[in-house]
């Protein structure tokens, strides 16, 4: 586990590590420089930079976690990956099933999401999020719709590409960030303004994340003099 400077977790935990890119929104994967650069320092864990590897060991952590946890799941990579085995997904899941943390996992393999979720117990403290970066992927949107998750995400970033009216029934919650790093996509403030008024009328929690840029630390994240920070309630209840 790591505690974390992303702005809408505490912390990651990455039982898979790896991944493959898949639509527009990898071009510029963190993930992939960060396991080039861990590979470089000698870090065991990804010692095959950013080939996708499962981490049996890293199961236990969750259990020994004292206090509550907002975790976000496979920072470094994809869980529904179709190199993770439906047979590991499921035990990342018991291990969501039993600990008192809230869990979130992002996917851009939707369809796979879709294909396996009756095979997996949902219990509410799992939210299951589909990274959704321009109008060429909102069909992610309708097959996470379609799954027993409680509580259903969409991550916008990096957003790339407007996304007007976008159906957000059944869905708790929006992130929006730009993209960051050497060579980042601009983001033009109307689309984030447009998902902002669209999340509103719907009744849907907005954050927004970050205005990127290749400082995105200056940029900073206020949008309309103010920064939003709405999450889904995450009181957990017994499971």
């Amino acid at each position: 586990m790591a505690q974390s400077s992303i702005e809408w977790t505490e912390m990651t935990w990455n039982p898979t590590t790896g991944c493959t890119k898949i639509s527009a929104g990898c071009k510029y994967c963190y993930a992939e420089v960060m396991a080039k650069r861990l590979q470089a320092m000698g870090i065991e864990k990804y010692k095959d930079a950013f080939a996708v590897r499962t981490h049996p060991e890293a199961l236990n952590a969750p259990y020994t976690w004292k206090k509550q946890k907002v975790v976000f799941v496979n920072s470094m990579s994809d869980l529904f990956h179709p190199q993770v085995p439906l047979s590991f997904i499921k035990r990342v899941f018991k291990v969501m099933n039993e600990t008192p943390h809230v869990y979130q996992v992002l996917t851009k393999r939707a369809d796979r999401l879709l294909e396996v979720h009756q095979e997996l117990k949902w219990t509410h403290n799992i939210w299951m999020g589909v990274s959704v970066e321009d109008s060429r992927v909102v069909d992610r949107i309708d097959m996470l719709r379609q799954t027993n998750a409680r509580t259903k995400f969409l991550s916008c970033e990096p957003l790339i590409g407007p996304l007007s009216n976008l159906n957000l029934q059944g869905i708790d919650w929006v992130i929006v960030g730009g993209e960051s790093g050497r060579k980042p996509r601009p983001m033009d403030a109307d689309w984030v303004l447009d998902i902002q008024d669209q999340c509103e009328t719907a009744g849907v929690s907005f954050f927004f994340k970050q205005w990127g840029g290749t400082n995105k630390k200056k940029a900073g994240r206020l949008l309309n003099g103010r920064t939003y920070d709405d999450m889904p309630d995450y009181r957990i209840e017994e499971l």
